[in-house]
């Protein structure tokens, strides 16, 4: 069995894991950092002072098992979003109904006794736990496009005793899914970044959401969020200095840096870097765990097309953007090759509004790390990876790398 860790974001691996999982004989671990906050993902941190499941969720979806008796309704439950203004009184009596032994929840019935029994435990939690938070923040949760599993989670999250690694892998074994995924820390971060002209950018749905073609000069992991009025009134300089020294970098879970200890292949997924993948490069403990694991393959896969991240990027700035975050957290310099083994770049152009990224290979000069540049781009999906392609390319690379002396 081929153990093979992904570095990845919620949607940034939806070609490639699936394809992985197609494998025989590769057993598939994802990691991804929770600190997303919009819409009702930052309902729940804020009510339930947890981590954002929903990137998490996300990558779990892509592993339901097909051959589950229960998968068409763990595919409901995974999908299931309250309409934007949803009758929150009607919810809550249908979730109440629920954990007292209803047979359905969203009206969904769940076929599996053991789901249907961990489900309502978590409902039931979920429930209990909102009243008494309600009360004593003297505010009341709104259910309006909010995620039917972020409410789980945060049930479960609270069953579990505030371990976000232990509901992660209790949520993985309940739904038996064909992979594993991993929260980058257990630690509850908020993440905010700075533009190079200076904007603050005060969470995770502002870095994602906010249209811009100034790049992100840097991004910070906080204790708390900030208050935007009084933020707002220190000087530029003012607010880089608080920042530098209020960055409070999390450290990687145990799981996280045994199951990269453990790797045979370690994938550095494309997807969008400073919200999804760099807070999870600057974990204390990712690029140490890296590094010490010399026999492991390391492939980084540069992005197909430019996101509102990075409009300007070239394939040589998103092995650099990886390589500066990988080196943030940790006491020393680790060389290039300590970290990756090989890049795939792409070179396929099929979709003609696509703002492809483009192989710069004069910046490639001083980086002493083998290219591997082919046409990675999906026929039936264009603008996204072929991720058969992308994982044959990567077992071939490392049945070579097996092979040699």
């Amino acid at each position: 069995m081929l153990n093979i860790v992904v570095l990845n974001g919620g949607r940034g691996a939806a070609s490639i894991i699936p394809a992985m999982l197609r494998h025989q004989g590769l057993n598939v671990t994802s990691i991804v950092n929770a600190y997303d906050d919009g819409k009702s993902t930052g309902e729940i941190r804020r009510f339930f002072d947890m981590l954002g499941p929903s990137d998490i969720r996300k990558v779990q979806e892509l592993m339901l098992p097909e051959e589950d008796p229960q998968h068409e309704a763990s595919r409901a439950l995974f999908a299931f979003r309250y309409e934007v203004g949803a009758d929150r009184e009607a919810i809550l009596a249908e979730m109440r109904a629920f954990a007292d032994g209803g047979s359905s929840v969203a009206g969904i019935a769940l076929t599996s006794r053991t789901v249907a029994a961990a489900v309502r435990t978590f409902v039931r939690e979920f429930l209990d736990g909102l009243a008494v938070i309600e009360k004593a923040r003297g505010a009341r949760f709104e259910f309006g496009d909010c995620s039917l599993m972020n409410c789980l989670y945060a049930g479960a999250y609270l069953a579990c005793r505030r371990d976000m690694e232990l509901t992660t892998k209790t949520m993985d074994r309940l739904f038996r899914l064909k992979g594993t995924v991993l929260p980058n820390s257990v630690e509850n971060k908020w993440l905010m970044a700075l533009r190079q002209n200076g904007e603050v950018l005060y969470s995770e749905a502002e870095i994602v959401e906010l249209r811009s073609n100034v790049l992100i000069d840097a991004v910070y992991l906080l204790d708390r969020p900030l208050d935007r009025t009084r933020f707002a009134a220190l000087t530029l300089e003012q607010q880089r200095y608080f920042l530098s020294r209020h960055h409070a970098g999390a450290a990687a879970s145990p799981g996280v840096r045994l199951a990269l200890e453990q790797a045979d292949v370690i994938v550095f997924s494309a997807g969008t870097q400073h919200s999804s993948l760099y807070p999870t490069y600057m974990s204390r403990g990712i690029a140490e765990t890296i590094a010490r694991n010399r026999e492991a393959l390391k492939v980084f896969v540069t992005n197909i097309g430019a996101d509102y991240e990075t409009p300007s990027y070239r394939a040589s700035d998103y092995v650099r953007g990886a390589y500066k975050y990988l080196r943030l957290a940790e006491g020393r310099q680790y060389a290039m090759p300590e970290l990756f083994s090989a890049i795939l770049i792409n070179n396929g152009r099929r979709k003609a509004d696509e703002t492809y990224v483009d192989y710069d290979e004069e910046n490639f000069a001083e980086i002493p790390v083998r290219r591997i540049v082919d046409d990675f781009e999906s026929a039936a999906s264009p603008g996204k990876h072929d991720g058969a392609r992308v994982i044959d390319t990567i077992l071939s690379l490392y049945n070579e790398t097996a092979g040699a002396p």
